[in-house]
């Protein structure tokens, strides 16, 4: 058997046994060619060049455990390789922290937030970090810019420790841990970037994620009744730490109408993605502040006359 004809016979089980996807990949094929490569030791990007490698029964055997650990455990792939992509480049994961997979990656590497920037834009928060990946890829993407990675949660931080390690990053960004911009305005912190991939799943969704979802922290996906209890706290602080003409970069999922429904006199532009123009927003600080000091004028949400 051919490498290939393996992983079409791995993608056959897969979705036989009906897992689900959207950790990295979409589809049945692409999540086998991925734990098939994995399992060989090769490029995760070069299955072209290798799909006509005959397979020895000890490599088809360590293919199909690994695909069998898939199907049993529900876990995302991720956990299993103890590995993930985000723009062609690696990063260490593992239970501690949710599987990245953002699309303000893409808007880092593709340019698209440059133009909100300017050459005085030195310092870049990514709150909620995680196991550190937009944190590295914002060093990545802008070298002249110092990063601070902030997360609640001590034990993703430990995750994002090891991937600011792997790619020598020790210099240039900084990890926090604390609730919320907490330690950023504890610490005097101002910032001409935010980039935010918050927990933002509402409830009844969250009643419903597939087991793979589940396997993940659940601190970094559960946003309250409407997703919105995290969001809130933050459009209410963010103008405190962000210097004057910064910008709010939020990823909010599939939730834009309740987003819209919280926030419905905020201004903000809304981004092209690979899944749409509803995934993330840009959100200025004199949107906020304008925002806010409407709250603040009326503070019960009465029609204003």
């Amino acid at each position: 058997m051919n490498l290939l004809n393996c992983i079409e016979a791995q993608a056959a089980r897969l979705s036989e046994a009906g897992v689900s996807f959207g950790h990295g990949t979409a589809v049945a094929f692409d999540e086998a060619a991925w734990l098939a490569l994995w399992a060989l030791g090769l490029p995760l990007d070069q299955l072209d060049e290798h799909e006509a490698l005959t397979l020895s029964d000890a490599q088809q055997a360590r293919i199909a455990e690994l695909v069998e650990q898939r199907i049993a455990t529900r876990k995302p792939a991720a956990y299993l390789t103890r590995e993930a992509w985000l723009q062609g480049v690696p990063f260490y994961v593992d239970e501690r922290a949710i599987v990245p997979r953002s699309f303000i990656a893409e808007l880092i590497a593709d340019a698209s937030i440059d133009a909100w920037l300017s050459d005085q834009t030195t310092e870049v928060l990514d709150l909620c970090t995680g196991n550190g990946s937009l944190a590295v890829l914002a060093a990545i993407a802008w070298p002249e810019v110092q990063v601070d990675g902030l997360d609640l949660s001590a034990e993703a931080l430990e995750v994002a420790r090891i991937n600011v390690d792997k790619h020598g990053l020790q210099s240039r960004i900084r990890l926090m841990q604390g609730d919320g911009l907490a330690p950023a305005l504890a610490a005097g912190r101002r910032y001409d970037l935010i980039l935010c991939n918050p927990p933002y799943v509402n409830s009844e969704t969250m009643s419903r994620l597939p087991a793979e979802y589940r396997a993940e922290p659940e601190l970094a996906l559960a946003g309250g009744d409407d997703g919105m209890d995290f969001i809130r706290r933050l459009l209410a602080e963010a103008p405190a730490v962000l210097k004057p003409r910064g910008v709010l970069l939020l990823e909010i999922g599939n939730e834009r109408p309740f987003f819209e429904a919280a926030f419905p006199e905020l201004e903000v532009a809304w981004m092209d993605t690979s899944s749409g123009a509803d995934q993330v927003l840009l959100i200025t600080e004199e949107s906020l502040n304008m925002m806010n000091a409407h709250k603040n004028k009326n503070p019960e949400g009465r029609p204003t006359p």
